[in-house]
Formats: C-alpha cells, structure tokens, sequence
C-alpha cells in the first residue's frame, strides 16, 4: 500500500513523477495516485485518440494535454543546460509540431501467419503492432499502410522488413529493406503497385544497397522553399512545421550577419532558410547529401557555397571559423565536441546549435561557456509529437573577447 500522491512532473522516460521522486506510469501532473495504487485523473489528463496507445511504442505521452507536453519539452532542455551550470538569458516557448504532421518514418512489417502486420513496435519489444491508425504520420504516409499490407499479403512465407515512407514534393517516397524479390512476375507486381499508387519513387534493398525500381522524375524536398533532390536515405527534419520552427529561429538571431559556416548542413536545410543576401558556407560528410545541396545552389543561383569534409575527422579550425560573421551547426545525436571545443577557441560573434538530444548539446554549450559564449536565447521543440524525443535551438553570443 502507498499514501496518497501527487505527479508533479513527467521524468525523461514519459512516466509520471512525483515531489519525491517516485514514478508512476501512464500519469500526468495533477493526478493523484490512490493509497489503493488507482489513478485520479487531474485537469491535464486526456483520453489518448488513437487506439493503439499503451501497447504501441510509437508514442509515449497521448494522455497528456498540451500543457504539459510543452512543460515537459521545456524541462528536458531546461534540466540539461541546468546540469551543466547553464541558464538562458530568453528561455523562448516550447514549440510543439501538430498532429498528423509526422513527414518521415520507418514501420516494420512481418508475416504474422493470418497476414501481414505493419506497424510500429512495441515499447522495449520486438513485438509488432498491426497499425489500424496513427495520429502522428502525415495522412498521405498513413494511405500507403493498407495497400502495402495487400501487397505482403500475396507472398508466402516468412519475412522481416522495414520500410520507410518519406513526404517529397513528387509525393510518397517508399523504401523497402530485406524483402527478396525473384523473377519478373514478383518485379511487376512491385511495378504495378508503384505505378498504381502513383509514388515519387520505390526504392528496394535485397542486402546490397537501395536500389530505385521506380522513379518517374527525380525526388525533391523544398527547403525554404528550394527544391533539392533527395538522397534515399538522407536526413530530413520530421516535420515540415518543426523545420520551419528551428529556421525562423535561427534567421532571426543570425539576422545582419553578412557571412555564416553552416556544419553538418546535410541537403541544406538550415543553409537555403539563411541565404540571401547573406552567404553561406554548407559543410557535409554525406557525399550524396553534399551533392544534392551543391546542384541546388547551382541550379538557382543561390549564395550557397558546399563544402565536403567530414567535421568529426577534420573540423574547420580557428583560422577559418574567424572568417565567419556566424555559425549554425547541426550535428548528430552524439553532439560535435572536437568542432565544438575549435568554435569556442574562434572569434565567431554569435552561434546557433540545433540539436536532438539535449544532453549532448548541454556537455558541448558548457565548452562554448567555458570559451567565453554566453547561452542567450533557448527554444525547445517538441517535433516527435507525444514522443520523449525532444529537440532545441539555442543562441550563443561571444561574451568575453577572445
């Protein structure tokens, strides 16, 4: 038996929490958990929509209202720069990406003897759930689940794929790793289906590499507004809406800066959204993704200059930073330590991180502090609706002359 308590918060893994640290799951702040172990729902807890949620691991936070989901977004990129010793002089309102916006993801798909089964996984499991609906994936995403489903259902035995939907702007993108297809009969049918379902492209990988069965025109994705091609498997922000969130925030603190180095630019996502009139440099390792940047720029005459070399082996050194008005980076998950610890030797005035995981952008911001930056605006982002996934954009300004 426990007393009667209160949640007060959302812990990192989506459970509840309360003022002792105790964590109660599937709650919100405001409940109260029973002496019983029964749940009292307070203000801000809802009725998830969508039907799958508490067995599918897709989302972790749908009987949350938005409330606390901008509370806990807030928090995961407040407690991280606190845990570093870092406070922002503007902490700016979380942003949270809508329903139904998600514009990329990755389902898996078996054979579960009565049919196919598509879906997401389980949270901590390998077991499969059967999506009927989903109120995260973009609805154009969501109509290929069924057709796909009939399309598995015609082959016999046993597989285990994954397949990836993306929105471009020649529509679905679909991607489809571990599926063995032989002869021309089963080549067809992919064919008709591509055809019939009228996608941008299909993309099979038997284990070599993805190859693109069809593609009627070259696949594009418009960022800010400029089409540029797009890679199988290049990164892409998950939303459109999330994009634009992070690239106004970024134009409006990087506004007048007449020359900017944008790392880990990727096909130029932050790189277009900056340009003009001010001149970018878009520095990647992907060389496909590099490429795709540099034809765009090409093509439309934009001031993007791309630049290919591998940040993380040799990261662009004082000397060239100092040429730079500003710097926007975008690195991985794992954050950019060794370009981060170069940044912080540099002269550069002001500095814009992007970053999806907030305790790697939090170890990196205390190098930059610790350089003489100053954390001086702090936006949260929550893109991966009702997920613990959480993303920022932060501002830092050269306090201390170098």
């Amino acid at each position: 038996m426990i007393e009667d308590v209160e949640i007060v918060r959302i812990a990192a893994k989506g459970d509840g929490a309360t003022s002792d640290g105790r964590h109660f799951a599937g709650t919100v702040p405001g409940d109260r958990v029973l002496d019983d172990g029964t749940v009292q729902p307070g203000p801000h807890h809802i009725v998830p929509p969508c039907r799958h949620f508490g067995s599918c691991g897709g989302c972790e936070l749908q009987h949350a209202d938005d409330v606390v989901l901008s509370r806990f977004v807030t928090e995961r990129v407040a407690y991280a720069a606190q845990g570093q010793g870092l406070t922002p002089v503007v902490m700016e309102p979380a942003h949270l990406s809508p329903p139904y916006s998600r514009r990329r993801a990755t389902l898996h798909a078996v054979n579960g003897g009565a049919g196919p089964l598509i879906g997401f996984r389980e949270a901590k499991s390998h077991r499969l759930i059967g999506l009927q609906e989903c109120h995260i994936l973009a609805p154009e995403l969501f109509a290929q689940v069924g057709p796909l489903r009939a399309l598995l259902a015609r082959r016999k035995g046993k597989y285990a794929i994954d397949i990836t939907l993306t929105l471009t702007d020649q529509g679905v993108d679909v991607g489809i790793k571990g599926l063995t297809v032989e002869g021309l009969a089963e080549t067809e049918g992919l064919l008709d289906f591509a055809r019939e379902r009228n996608l941008a492209r299909l993309t099979l990988d038997m284990g070599y590499g993805p190859e693109a069965m069809w593609e009627p025109e070259p696949v594009t994705v418009s960022l800010a507004d400029v089409p540029v091609g797009f890679p199988t498997g290049a990164f892409l922000q998950a939303t459109a809406d999330g994009e634009a969130a992070l690239a106004a925030s970024a134009r409006a603190w990087l506004t007048g800066a007449r020359t900017i180095a944008d790392l880990f630019s990727g096909l130029g996502t932050f790189a277009f959204a900056l340009a003009e009139p001010t001149k970018v440099l878009a520095v990647e390792a992907a060389q496909d993704a590099h490429l795709a940047c540099k034809a765009a720029a090409s093509r439309l005459q934009k001031p993007v200059h791309a630049m290919h070399r591998d940040l993380f082996r040799n990261p662009l050194q004082p000397d060239e930073l100092n040429r730079f008005d500003a710097v926007l980076l975008d690195p991985p998950r794992a954050g950019a330590r060794e370009q981060v610890k170069l940044l912080a030797e540099s002269t550069v005035e002001r500095i814009v991180y992007v970053s999806c995981n907030p305790i790697s952008w939090a170890r990196d911001a205390a190098i930059l502090a610790g350089g003489g930056y100053q954390l001086a605006q702090l936006r949260p982002v929550g893109q991966f609706r009702w997920s613990t996934h959480v993303e920022l954009v932060s501002l830092f300004v050269r306090s201390t002359p170098q």
